[in-house]
């Protein structure tokens, strides 16, 4: 019986230090969501200029520019899967690969290659494990992007897609990331970056009536603005992953807390019936021995 309280008592120690971390980790993540949220909703006014400035070349110009026109065959894309560095975080980065996955399945089923790049740890860990291959790989604070990183992948997908097909270039850009709708909601997402689909883009149709006059022409202005445009998804992608990914951890360790807490009620209620049933031997034996010498 001795031995059975002890083990119980160190399952209760044990768990409740983990608690304790739980419930420092989820202290964490609920203070910095506040800014990650700021961070996305401050992205906005700049993301949607530069998609209406965007939007208003490639609509209202009769040009003929790869990163606007779709190509007669795609026979090779880009993806972007964007999960976290670290775990915690429930099924947060799973759900991504999940649809990274679908989406591979289906381009393969149109018969296309896949090239995949990756931006964050987990991501590299799922690839590596199943001995996949991918062109590269970006690592360290997904929770907290910065530009720099976006401004690199970009100018790497962008390469790609300038690239001839022999040269290992790609037709198409998709990126897979975590939309984040509220605190209890995020969605995995897939959108297609290149060529340009105007009207995927949240611009209505009253910012395109006014005509414009570029200068210089319009695939120059193109050639300027779609890297921005492209950087510009990209960080905007990551900061919705990021936003989500400190949502997750925080309702992941919550509910971890929660069962840590759950965990110590039942192994205290185990410990005190160990007891019990412990005074109540030796009880026994007290009595016994007291009728035994009687006898």
């Amino acid at each position: 019986m001795g031995a059975q309280i002890r083990v119980y008592r160190q399952k209760i120690s044990s768990t409740t230090s983990m608690r304790k971390i739980f419930k420092a980790m989820e202290l964490i993540a609920t203070s910095r969501i506040g800014k990650a949220r700021a961070r996305v909703a401050a992205s906005l006014p700049y993301a949607n200029a530069i998609t209406r400035a965007v939007s208003a070349v490639a609509s209202q110009s009769e040009i003929d520019h790869p990163l606007v026109t779709e190509p007669e065959q795609i026979r090779r894309a880009a993806v972007l899967v964007i999960t976290s560095d670290r775990g915690l975080a429930g099924s947060y980065s799973a759900s991504v690969l999940k649809q990274a996955e679908g989406l591979n399945e289906l381009l393969r089923a149109e018969g296309k290659e896949v090239k995949t790049y990756l931006l964050g740890r987990k991501a590299q860990a799922y690839f590596d494990f199943r001995g996949r291959s991918y062109a590269r790989v970006w690592t360290g604070g997904t929770d907290a992007p910065e530009f720099g990183t976006a401004r690199e992948i970009g100018t790497a997908l962008l390469e790609e897609f300038a690239n001839d097909f022999a040269e290992g270039g790609v037709d198409e850009i998709h990126v897979v990331y975590t939309r984040f709708k509220s605190m209890v909601t995020q969605e995995p997402t897939v959108v297609r970056l290149l060529p340009l689909e105007v009207e995927e883009q949240a611009v209505s149709e009253s910012d395109l009536l006014p005509l414009y006059e570029f200068e210089p022409e319009s695939e120059q202005v193109l050639d300027a603005l779609l890297p921005r445009y492209i950087e510009s998804r990209i960080f905007a992608a990551m900061l919705q992953a990021a936003a989500s990914e400190l949502a997750a951890r925080q309702r992941a360790m919550k509910s971890a807390g929660d069962n840590a807490t759950d965990l110590i009620k039942k192994y205290t209620r185990l410990r005190n019936t160990a007891r019990q049933a412990e005074i109540t031997q030796e009880l026994s034996e007290i009595v016994a021995g007291a009728d035994a010498l009687s006898a």
